[in-house]
């Protein structure tokens, strides 16, 4: 049997979506487009679809530690990226798992709400992912509203957000398209001082994963030895091309194309 040099594995931590649109799948599907190998520990259990989320539920501390470890016992972690916690205590085991995993690069979406508002944790859990994983995360990749309730302004500008959270964490993404822009403007952050924007054009509609989408993204090319700011701009690039090839298989809001119609 051949064997091939294997794809850098992403233990990815985040919540399962039955409509497949955000959550694990998205995961996975955005990492396999970076040429990655998935981990996926379950996290958590939402009721949703691609209008809104309607409940969730967050899993034993000790089943999400055992996916975990057993993953990482395993298979040589190269990044780990995280999404839906939904609970302080999934925040702390998170902490606890990334202590095996000294040097790899973390990156935090810090999943909040759904793409249609709904909420997937308190805001206390916000807090807790500030304040004990941003201080261990290569990167975090915010949205603007996120962005806003991680700094406790809720009418703060990115500017404004990046300053009360740098503080926390080395870099910092606040990503646009939230508001009636004809462009999104992007902009990542460092703790040093360096600013950078990227921007592109605002698409039509609405998406449900763009965030779950990009965080992979990031993750996997990080994973695959990419510098940052290289890597944000792959995963920008990418997350825009999956947007504009979006399909709108239910009610709600367009999925992204992660995958090209001929992947196997």
């Amino acid at each position: 049997m051949n064997r091939h040099t294997s794809r850098p594995v992403v233990l990815c931590l985040s919540g399962h979506d039955p409509s497949g649109g955000a959550g694990l799948q998205a995961d996975i599907e955005a990492l396999l487009a970076q040429g990655c190998h998935a981990a996926p520990t379950v996290t958590a259990l939402t009721v949703q679809d691609t209008v809104d989320v309607a409940d969730f539920r967050v899993l034993d501390r000790a089943w999400v530690l055992a996916q975990a470890r057993a993953v990482i016992a395993d298979l040589p972690i190269a990044a780990v990226k995280l999404g839906m916690l939904g609970s302080v205590e999934m925040v702390d085991t998170v902490l606890e798992l990334m202590r095996q995993l000294p040097g790899v690069p973390l990156v935090c979406d810090p999943v909040l709400r759904a793409g249609g508002g709904g909420s997937l944790g308190p805001d206390d859990v916000g807090y807790a992912i500030r304040e004990r994983l941003f201080p261990v995360a290569a990167i975090a990749t915010p949205n603007l509203p996120e962005a806003r309730i991680l700094a406790e302004l809720p009418n703060g500008t990115p500017d404004e957000c990046a300053e009360k959270l740098l503080p926390y964490i080395r870099h910092l993404l606040i990503t646009g398209g939230h508001g009636d822009e004809v462009e999104v403007v992007n902009r990542l952050y460092s703790r040093d001082g360096q600013t950078w924007t990227s921007s592109c054009q605002r698409l039509p509609g609405s998406y449900h994963g763009s965030g779950c989408t990009l965080a992979s993204a990031l993750a996997g090319r990080l994973a695959l030895g990419e510098a940052l700011p290289s890597a944000v701009q792959s995963a920008l690039d990418y997350t825009w091309r999956c947007l504009r090839d979006a399909e709108a298989p239910g009610h709600g809001q367009y999925i992204p194309r992660r995958l090209p119609l001929d992947a196997s």
